[in-house]
């Protein structure tokens, strides 16, 4: 097999906008890529190793041989090593051999590039074409943007794919193709609108749950290939289900074959531990300073929205990004050029990241884990704001079920962690998570989280729900949270399906159906999720009750939503709320109806007004409210 240098899929601008952090399509050169040259049938391969003396490709095709096939290094300053081999194919295996000047303890490197890789524990790359596929969901591409705005209902069911659902013989992953069937089926019964999983980009150790990432560019082989996983999200959207990647640009593996030390110097990551080591998962951070680092992150981000049709990334781990101390006692970080903490260069790549994929797709969403009060964070960048579409609502979670962990007796000393959330809930995009994060280490189930007995924890949980539900901002809830499941979520198995055998986990399930099809159906609950017209207090004021009261609105042709929240233990008669508009209301909805396993205190003849004032309304209405219930109301 014979090397040819006179060969490149880099020109002279291609090079300026890598040097320069600008270039968002970098998969297109660095990697590997089938081609033909003079009717030579092999594979252009490119790899930036600036500190490297040498460069050799190494895989099946020649025996591993360090020495048989050399790349050449480009005769400009960008560091790039590149060489046309002929005769391979797709399917075989390689490694970078990097030479230095300096010791190099692990010399063999997967290309960082790679669309493809072994199994772990195996960690050679693969070749791989990306070309073959045909996409079926031109519908979808093609209307996306309205289920993807922030006046659209998005109800996120959140997933790792390797413990969703497992073949019962061996307790053997799903592939791709098999989970984007039986995924699809249930997200389409459940009224869910997107589907966000859990790091696919490649990864070594399962217990990272994908979380440190070894391949920006592969999905991870566990599950099957490139092309399997294209059909995944194919599937999905044929079947009307957006598709949301958990990205993780914060840190990285420091698995010897991945970037950590990558040519004998710190070249994605910074060298000093204060900058580069991230001591609370054990990980490099990338150096956001260093312009190709830079290229290199947002070509990640673009290579799945565009070759995989991706709908949404969310940025993994923001809060670690932008700020320097973050997890460190003082000294163990370096304070910025003008003495503060916050991470400059982070701030621009994000700025860039999202402007970048904004301006090429303006039909996507970009969500931000971002748990401090960062200002402006879904704000767009022309304003000084990150440009995220959405953030993470981490406050309402936090303050929701450290609320919902108290005893109803106790709960009016703690009003202020159920409300506090509806005094910002406007000054971000907020996407409301019911997070995998708070389902393992220790924490315990939502269930098991929920304060009283048997019965009393799934009444609260159920009124968890619908509170979620009738709060402005978007929805996320974790695979399992919607059975009940009273076990921690563990990677190693499948979700405890047989929970469904029991009427109370059932009903929690139906609960979420519902819960899912008035969000998707009753505009008033979606449309001004982000906006301010779409809120109304009623009253907020009643702790001694455990009660509060608040309107969903939407536009002038969209009916509002009354929702009445009763978290205390008392069933209370002929309770009174002010209306505005007089007239007939029906309750739509109770947590505590029999259909989902409730005690069955409902409204079940319509309401008919009253002409008393109450709450500085015209108008009352005189209600039956469930203990531990949540009711919504419509005028009919």
């Amino acid at each position: 097999m014979s090397v040819f240098y006179d060969v490149s899929r880099f020109s002279e601008y291609d090079v300026y906008l890598f040097r320069e952090g600008k270039h968002t399509k970098l998969y297109n050169h660095f990697g590997a890529h089938l081609m033909h040259r003079e009717g030579k049938h092999g594979v252009y391969f490119a790899l930036w190793a600036p500190n490297a003396t040498h460069v050799s490709v190494r895989g099946d095709f020649n025996s591993y041989d360090i020495n048989s096939h050399h790349l050449k290094k480009r005769d400009d300053e960008s560091g790039i090593w590149e060489g046309f081999i002929e005769g391979i194919d797709v399917g075989m295996t390689y490694k970078y051999h990097i030479h230095t000047s300096e010791h190099n303890a692990n010399p063999d490197k997967a290309d960082p590039f790679a669309f493809y890789a072994e199994v772990a524990p195996a960690s050679a790359s693969k070749i791989y074409s990306l070309n073959s596929y045909k996409w079926q969901d031109k519908s979808w591409m093609h209307e996306r943007k309205k289920h993807n705005s922030h006046t659209s209902p998005i109800s996120i069911y959140e997933v790792h794919l390797g413990s969703w659902r497992r073949a019962e013989e061996e307790n053997r992953f799903l592939t791709y193709t098999k989970a984007a069937h039986e995924l699809s089926k249930y997200l389409i019964e459940m009224n869910f609108t997107h589907v966000e999983l859990l790091p696919i980009t490649e990864y070594p150790f399962e217990g990272s749950w994908g979380y440190q990432v070894s391949g920006y560019f592969a999905p991870t082989a566990r599950y099957g290939n490139p092309d399997e996983f294209m059909e995944f999200v194919d599937i999905m959207h044929q079947a009307g289900i957006g598709v949301i990647l958990d990205w993780v640009p914060s840190h990285f593996v420091m698995d010897g074959h991945a970037l950590m030390n990558f040519d004998g110097s710190c070249l994605y990551e910074h060298k000093d531990p204060r900058q580069g080591y991230h001591p609370e998962w054990g990980s490099a951070i990338f150096n956001y300073d260093r312009d190709e680092v830079r290229s290199f992150l947002i070509s990640s981000a673009m290579f799945w929205l565009e070759k995989y049709h991706l709908d949404g990334i969310r940025v993994d781990a923001v809060s670690s990004m932008l700020y320097l101390n973050y997890a460190r006692e003082e000294g163990e970080w370096i304070p910025n050029k003008f003495g503060g903490n916050e991470n400059l260069g982070a701030i621009q790549f994000l700025r860039d990241l999202n402007t970048s994929l904004y301006g090429a797709f303006d039909d996507i969403m970009m969500f931000a884990e971002e748990s401090t009060a960062y200002p402006l964070v879904s704000a767009p960048v022309d304003v000084g704001g990150l440009g995220f579409g959405f953030k993470w609502n981490m406050g309402w979670m936090h303050d929701t079920l450290k609320y919902m962990k108290n005893d109803p007796v106790a709960r009016k000393h703690h009003h202020h962690e159920l409300t506090f959330s509806f005094v910002y809930m406007y000054n971000e995009n907020y996407i409301l998570p019911l997070s995998h994060d708070e389902v393992v280490h220790m924490k315990g189930s939502l269930i098991n989280k929920m304060a009283g007995d048997y019965n009393q924890k799934f009444a609260n949980l159920r009124a968890l729900y619908s509170f979620m539900i009738a709060h402005p901002g978007k929805k996320l809830l974790f695979m399992g949270c919607e059975i009940a499941q009273f076990s921690e979520w563990n990677y190693e198995k499948s979700l405890d399906w047989n929970v469904l055998e029991f009427p109370m986990h059932q009903g929690v399930q139906k609960l979420i159906k519902e819960l899912n099809r008035l969000y998707k159906e009753e505009p008033s609950l979606h449309r001004f999720d982000t906006d301010v017209h779409g809120f109304e207090w009623i009253d907020e004021k009643d702790y001694e009750s455990n009660v509060i009261t608040f309107i969903r609105k939407g536009d002038d042709r969209d009916e509002p939503i009354i929702v009445i929240c009763n978290f205390s233990d008392c069933q209370r008669e002929n309770y009174p709320i002010g209306i505005s508009k007089k007239g007939t209301y029906k309750e739509i909805f109770n947590s505590q109806s029999k259909e989902f396993e409730g005690w069955g205190a409902t409204n079940t003849e319509p309401l008919k007004t009253i002409a008393k004032e109450q709450h500085g309304r015209k108008n009352r209405l005189l209600l039956t409210l469930p203990a531990l219930g949540v009711i919504f109301l419509k005028r009919i």
